[in-house]
């Protein structure tokens, strides 16, 4: 059953404010897990044109998750239709995907410590080029947090971390395609000089 994931995302240039207030406002952590994730495309590029992801993450778990974006178009929150299912086990579920003609198409990596709040998942994402707030939940929720958290409405950010990844690498000529701790250990991103670019305004 497909569902819509409503969400939007915040640059963080101090990750521990931000901690601190979720925790005040009375937010469940659910710990800190490192993921990898592998996106596939075909030799068609039908992802790729469609504008949809096939995606999988292995944290404490392994996921396996398609999205794309509806037919109707927002531009206050980023919104995708989305399949999710629990695999078990993670090289068995790459090697189905490639015998049925999907090849991996980019690897990224990020720290992400996960909060609930009611029925609002909040994330707070550590990614080889900046740290990230990212909100999921109804949209009068997640207004409402983002008010309670003190972040600006047009500060927040609509892309994908992807997305944004490939803006980077045009911009600072980066010569890789994974979006790796080990790719970004040599490079200094000022992602402060980027924002404006990510940002919905």
């Amino acid at each position: 059953m497909s569902t819509l994931e409503i969400e939007v995302k915040f640059f963080l240039a101090d990750m521990e404010i931000v901690r601190s207030k979720l925790q005040q406002f009375g937010a469940e952590s659910e710990g800190r897990v490192f993921e990898t994730n592998i996106c596939f495309e075909n030799a068609a590029q039908d992802l790729h044109l469609t504008k949809s992801l096939l995606r999988l993450r292995k944290d404490n778990k392994t996921t396996l998750t398609y999205k794309t974006k509806p037919g109707r178009p927002d531009t206050d929150f980023k919104v995708l239709t989305e399949l999710e299912v629990t695999i078990s086990n993670f090289d068995t579920m790459a090697g189905i995907l490639k015998a049925l003609g999907y090849h991996r198409d980019q690897v990224y990596e990020k720290y992400r410590e996960t909060f609930t709040l009611g029925s609002t998942k909040i994330c707070l994402d550590s990614m080889p080029f900046g740290n990230f707030l990212e909100i999921e939940g109804q949209k009068e929720d997640i207004l409402q947090l983002a008010r309670q958290l003190e972040m600006p409405w047009h500060g927040r950010i609509l892309w994908n971390y992807r997305s944004m990844f490939f803006t980077l690498k045009e911009r600072l000529n980066l010569g890789f395609n994974d979006i790796t701790f080990d790719n970004f250990r040599d490079v200094n991103v000022e992602i402060e000089t980027f924002r404006s670019l990510f940002e919905a305004g």
